[in-house]
């Protein structure tokens, strides 16, 4: 990690004055050359029965809030992806049917439409088809520990991967964030990292958005952690998000980019006290009802076009 930022750093003096493209040029060849280093099977083979995936959060977003939640702070990892879909396709695309047969995988994260092959987990269920928001753009926090809660106690698994949305933007707790429609979900948005490229928003403002973010999903993670049984279980992320570093903003596939890159990797415990019970409290939502969701809509709605 610091042999990559020293790399990043050094090579970025000796660019002073070019333009972005040869500041993405040093960073897509420092992801070259650093990816051929990791571990793909790190985050997979680490010891934990639920794995709870917080989409796009950077490691400094996360010490910065988890200690308000008595959350472990301070030990990180190295994302095998600066996306969901390089995350899914490395932590689990390399896996065989075998590794996953005894893994469940409850996701808020439409990408697991077409980056998982469902038939090799033990269940894989998909909140963001029944559970969507349109008037947020995403899919909230309470639908996905619903969901995580009922499979716990109703489904057959050894290990659990709860894959919320948050922190990943559009931000619950930010007005001037509206999300985009749901039909274009593949490609980076011109909403709050184009605002922010172009000065129409301050760092400031972006980061409050996103900690605020953070802080929603936190108080459903701690809701997640005592009802739902697992004796080591672990938070972390499927990659960050990039604030304007090396004139990079939000996240992109092949990047090394250390602020990209590093994610939280915080081991806890959780017990199932039975306070909460998502049926009674009308939170799965549609109930068993399939819906057929239109998947490159809310990837937009996301921020991908």
């Amino acid at each position: 990690m610091n042999s990559l930022r020293s790399t990043v750093d050094e090579s970025v003096k000796n660019l002073r004055g070019a333009g972005f493209g040869a500041v993405h040029e040093l960073v897509s060849r420092s992801y070259l050359r650093y990816a051929r280093s990791l571990e793909s099977d790190e985050m997979f083979d680490a010891d934990w029965d639920v794995l709870v995936v917080l989409d796009a959060c950077r490691a400094d977003l996360w010490d910065e809030v988890a200690g308000d939640y008595d959350l472990p702070t301070g030990e990180s990892r190295i994302s095998p992806g600066g996306t969901s879909t390089e995350w899914l396709s490395t932590v689990f695309g390399t896996r065989t049917a075998d590794e996953l047969a005894d893994v469940g995988y409850v996701t808020a994260n439409p990408y697991s439409a077409s980056h998982i092959d469902h038939d090799d987990f033990a269940f894989v269920e998909e909140v963001w088809r029944d559970g969507w928001d349109d008037d947020v753009g995403t899919t909230p926090p309470r639908q996905v520990t619903a969901a995580a809660v009922q499979a716990g106690r109703t489904k057959e698994f050894d290990r659990l991967v709860v894959h919320y949305m948050q922190p990943h933007f559009p931000s619950l707790a930010d007005d001037h964030d509206d999300g985009i429609a749901l039909d274009d979900f593949g490609e980076e948005s011109l909403s709050v990292w184009e605002d922010f490229r172009f000065g129409n928003r301050t760092y400031e403002e972006v980061w409050a958005a996103y900690r605020a973010n953070l802080e929603i999903v936190l108080d459903d993670v701690e809701l997640l952690r005592s009802n739902l049984d697992g004796e080591r279980a672990v938070i972390t992320a499927d990659h960050g998000n990039a604030m304007g570093e090396l004139g990079i903003y939000g996240h992109a596939a092949g990047i090394a980019l250390p602020e990209l890159r590093t994610v939280p990797w915080a081991v806890t415990m959780a017990t199932d006290d039975g306070t909460y019970d998502p049926v009674a409290a009308g939170d799965l939502a549609n109930g068993d009802e399939p819906v057929d969701a239109d998947v490159a809509s809310r990837l937009e709605q996301l921020g991908y076009r």
